[in-house]
């Protein structure tokens, strides 16, 4: 045996689930199933299928300790479609929403009036589904209770899903019908490897979205093995995933997958890029860890740890003024972390258009990077920014009309009599409003920051105040700069 096999054995050994968790969480899906038969049966509802979808689920890629669980209820769309016929695409969704919510408030939640299921209640997402709790002496997990409507296949691959979770149920087929036993553990493999380098999920702290289960269950799908996948990683961004053998050019003219980094496609729907949402920074720190695993692999590569909290050097930081740091706290606890990380994310991209350039184009702050990094149980939201020219000139030119152009250059002589002629062009010298970035950072954020965050500080990096602003700092000096901006020279503090 290898080492790296060995390596992966041992790890397995700790993150396989046990069969008393498996038994567990099939006995509490017996238990739920009980439950809402009886209410269905009591109220006339219909419904094709129930049973436990996504990892936990007839996927059977968990990692042990994982027992929340997806409960998917599948509906005959055929009882539904009369009413959505003639209506357009937003209007059928709204309709639908209308009949998930009715069955979730008059079916699910209703069902759940047990003393072991704890607290039900709706979850808004795109798609409104009912989130509860099972609480015994033994277990606590959560499940999330989701309905769909039960497509065939042919459907789906010929007209797409009619919601957004009507592929699920296919998802999860495609999984347990695809890989062996022994792939499966490959996944889990990958889910820890990603974890690890805090790069899964929505919750991900290198850029806005990390590896899913299902992305990484379809990696091993079309690599075969983990030792492949390792070994063709660092190809991804150039080598698209297609079930259905499609070129790059050919993927690239759908307007929606254009500007993907990564392209796996999903074998349930042509149309649908698995890899839209993980983010190039994901990637990228992600292939550097792999390949240091490739050079000298340990099992620590596989350990989950906690983020540092960045610590300036000793020996002085050059850079310690090209950083800063936002320090935010959430103070509406019913709006969910997601849409708190796409506003921030939002917000730090405003920051970065309106710093590196004046309106006219003129080069202002120039290079300024951020990441965000949250921890959503505390409510602590913070940006961390690097800005590569904080402070700058009081003034600067700014470009006019071109000298030949002359009705044009008329108009702006008049306004502008204090001009110059430069190059074939017509400038003029513009008085800044900000020439510290820290100056203009504060009075930007203030004026764009959403309602429910207040702010707790706004300065360096190096008078961060909070752990988690401390360790957003790490993240982008560590796990973003050195590995997304391969050409840039970054000081790197391991």
């Amino acid at each position: 045996m290898s080492n790296v096999e060995q390596i992966y054995k041992n790890v397995l050994k700790d993150i396989v689930p046990t069969i008393n968790e498996i038994s567990t969480i099939n006995h509490v899906v017996d238990k739920l199933k009980i439950l809402l038969k009886k209410r269905a049966q009591e109220q006339n509802i219909r419904y094709t299928t129930m049973e436990p979808q996504g990892s936990t689920g007839i996927k059977q890629t968990q990692l042990r300790n994982d027992f929340d669980i997806d409960f998917f209820i599948g509906l005959n769309f055929n009882e539904f479609k009369p009413k959505y016929e003639g209506l357009s695409k937003n209007k059928r969704k709204k309709e639908s929403k209308k009949d998930f919510l009715f069955l979730c408030n008059e079916w699910i939640i209703k069902a759940l009036s047990t003393e072991e299921f704890k607290n039900p209640g709706l979850l808004y997402a795109e798609h409104p589904y009912v989130k509860v709790d099972y609480k015994s002496e033994k277990i606590d997990l959560k499940i999330d209770i989701v309905l769909y409507f039960d497509l065939t296949l042919e459907y789906i691959k010929k007209y797409g899903p009619v919601t957004a979770v009507d592929r699920s149920p296919w998802h999860g087929r495609f999984v347990r019908d695809n890989l062996t036993d022994t792939q499966k553990n490959d996944v889990r493999l990958l889910k820890q490897f990603f974890k690890a380098c805090h790069c899964y999920g929505d919750k991900s702290a290198v850029g806005k979205a990390g590896f899913i289960g299902y992305s990484a269950e379809l990696l091993i799908y079309h690599y075969e093995n983990l030792e492949n996948l390792f070994n063709n990683f660092k190809n991804l961004l150039r080598n698209p995933l297609d079930y259905y053998s499609r070129t790059i050019k050919e993927i690239r003219k759908k307007p929606h997958m254009r500007d993907d980094a990564l392209i796996i496609i999903d074998p349930i729907d042509q149309n649908r890029n698995v890899a839209s949402a993980i983010s190039e920074r994901s990637y990228r720190y992600c292939n550097n860890q792999i390949q240091e695993f490739l050079k000298n692999p340990k099992e620590d590569f596989f350990k989950i740890g906690i983020i540092p909290e960045y610590i300036e050097s000793k020996n002085g930081d050059k850079l310690r003024n090209n950083f800063f740091i936002i320090e935010l706290k959430n103070l509406n606890q019913e709006i969910h972390y997601t849409i708190n990380r796409d506003k921030l994310y939002s917000l730090g991209d405003s920051i970065k258009s309106n710093g590196e350039n004046e309106p006219s184009h003129a080069r202002k702050f120039e290079k300024i990077e951020f990441e965000l990094y949250f921890e959503d149980n505390i409510e602590e939201y913070n940006l961390a920014i690097y800005c590569s020219n904080p402070k700058i000139s009081k003034s600067y030119l700014r470009k006019g009309p071109p000298i030949k152009e002359k009705s044009h250059m008329d108009k702006f002589i008049r306004k502008n009599p204090n001009y110059i002629e430069k190059k074939g062009y017509l400038w003029i010298e513009t008085e800044r409003e900000f020439t510290e970035f820290i100056d203009f950072l504060k009075n930007f954020t203030i004026l764009k920051l959403p309602d429910n965050f207040e702010v707790r500080n706004i300065s360096k990096s190096v008078n961060a105040t909070t752990i988690s602003g401390k360790k957003a700092i790490y993240v982008l000096r560590n796990m973003v700069l050195p590995f997304y901006y391969e050409r840039a020279r970054f000081s790197h503090q391991s």
